[in-house]
Formats: C-alpha cells, sequence, structure tokens
C-alpha cells in the first residue's frame, strides 16, 4: 500500500465519541507521508461530547500526531463541519500551524480544481424534514453501536474489520436516495462555480462519481468505514481503507458514472 501522497483527505473522525476509531486513524498517520492534509469536518465530536464525553488517550494521540505534522512541515488545513462548527469563528486564523478554513480550492497536480467543505450546507437542499433527522440520528447512533459490536465479534474470530453501517447504507432504497441527492448538489455546486470537482465528507460514505465532467469526491468517515481520499504526485485521486488490513477501494473515473450508484466498500 503506498503511504506518499501529495494530498489526504479525511473527515468525520468524531474524536470524543466511542464510535471515533482512532487507533486505525493513529496507524494510518503515522505511517503516511504526506505534502498537505485536509480535516474536512467533524474531526472532534463536539455535539457528542456535551452529552458524554469518550476521549481516550488514542484520541489524544491523534491530534498531537496531526499538530506534529504541522511543526514537521506538512500543510494542514482544518475546515469544520457541523459537528466541530465552534471552530468555525476562527476562520482565517492559523492556530498550532494548521490553518482554518470555511472551505477552500485544492488544486491538484495535474491543475485540476475542487472546492472542499463539510457538505453540511447540502443537508437543506437535499430536503430531510426535521423528524426524519431526529429519527435518522437516532437510527444511526443505534447503528454505530451494532457496528462496535459485529466487529468486536469478529476481532475474537480473528476477521478484518468490517462496516456493517456501510453495507447497510448500500443496501437501504432510502438512504440511497438520500445519498444520489447530495452527491447531486455537489456536483452542481462545483459546476456553477465552473469547477472540476467537488471534495467534501458529511455523509460517511466515500465514493467517487463523475458526471458530465464534474467529479465528485467523498472521503468518508473514520467511525464506520476508516477511509480517506489521497492524491498521487501525478494528481491521481484513489480512495483508500485502512484498518487491521489496508485496501485500495477506487481510482478515480474516467467517464459519468450514474449518480446515486455507489462505489464497493
Amino acid at each position: 500500500m503506498q503511504t506518499h501522497f501529495r494530498a489526504v483527505f479525511i473527515s468525520d473522525v468524531h474524536l470524543g465519541t466511542k464510535a471515533c476509531q482512532a487507533k486505525h486513524l493513529l496507524d494510518f498517520l503515522n505511517r503516511i507521508e504526506v505534502d498537505s492534509l485536509y480535516l474536512v469536518g467533524d474531526i472532534i465530536d463536539l455535539q457528542e461530547m456535551r452529552k458524554r464525553a469518550h476521549f481516550t488517550h488514542e484520541h489524544q494521540a491523534v491530534i498531537e500526531r496531526v499538530l506534529s505534522m504541522a511543526k514537521q512541515g506538512t500543510d494542514v488545513i482544518y475546515i469544520p463541519g457541523n459537528h466541530d462548527a465552534f471552530f468555525r469563528q476562527f476562520t482565517g486564523q492559523r492556530l498550532s500551524g494548521i490553518d482554518i478554513k470555511l472551505n477552500t480550492i485544492h488544486t491538484t497536480a495535474d491543475g485540476r480544481r475542487f472546492h472542499v467543505s463539510h457538505g453540511d450546507e447540502f443537508d437543506q437542499m437535499v430536503k430531510i424534514s426535521p423528524l426524519m433527522l431526529a429519527i435518522g440520528d437516532k437510527a444511526h447512533g443505534i447503528m454505530l453501536h451494532l457496528n462496535q459490536f459485529t466487529n468486536a465479534v469478529r476481532r475474537f474470530f480473528g476477521l478484518p474489520y468490517w462496516s456493517l453501517a456501510g453495507y447497510i447504507k448500500s443496501h437501504i432504497g432510502k438512504a440511497r436516495e438520500f445519498i444520489a441527492r447530495f452527491e447531486l448538489a455537489a456536483i452542481k455546486s462545483a459546476r456553477s462555480q465552473n469547477l472540476d470537482g467537488y471534495i467534501c465528507g458529511h455523509i460517511h460514505f466515500a465514493n467517487f462519481q463523475m458526471n458530465d465532467g464534474i467529479l465528485y469526491c467523498n472521503d468518508g468517515d473514520w467511525v464506520e468505514h476508516c477511509t480517506a481520499l489521497t492524491e498521487s504526485y501525478s494528481g491521481e485521486l484513489s480512495l483508500i481503507h485502512w484498518s487491521d488490513k489496508q485496501s485500495l477501494i477506487a481510482v478515480e473515473p474516467t467517464i459519468d458514472s450514474q449518480i446515486g450508484e455507489p462505489t464497493p466498500i
């Protein structure tokens, strides 16, 4: 597995919660060399920590590793999400070597320009009612607990990490419809800005979609899928999974793909 990258994008880490896969993320950060690291929101789950904080030494080690990378010369760009929106008030500032931005433009080695944001700005565009959002949050919490239990059993039997939540999202029609609407909203936003694509997180579903020459990239999460979006020194974008075993999930498509058609994870 390649470990040298021009850029890496990670989001939805949710440090401070039990669901955070801090051990796998720390291993990933310790083993990569990267010029630019983008933290694309929901890195620290301040919302959940108000109710119940779960901040272990591994969670602290992730923060220390990111700060160390910034000190050693990696450009670290932090774009807060809806769960760490508190940090949006520091937009435009540089703290401990980390640049805090509301959003930004990333230019790949081959000259393509991508808008980068967390993605929660599309919540209203995909039209989820407050009631369905509340039900969805509760169901998602239950799903994460089941995910933890499932993988505890798998570890006992010597089996690798597997995302139950990711499997459910790929096979339930309503979830796929929401993902498709979200992807289309991001693609339309990139097109309106005359950009080559959009990079985001938020929905915990790593994926590529190409639509009329516009590339949508979602870097996934570190509570369910343990995924990151990477850029090689030639400018090629890839999605990788990093847990007990590492694997290449997908390489960016070169032709249009059907919106809502998930990349296998």
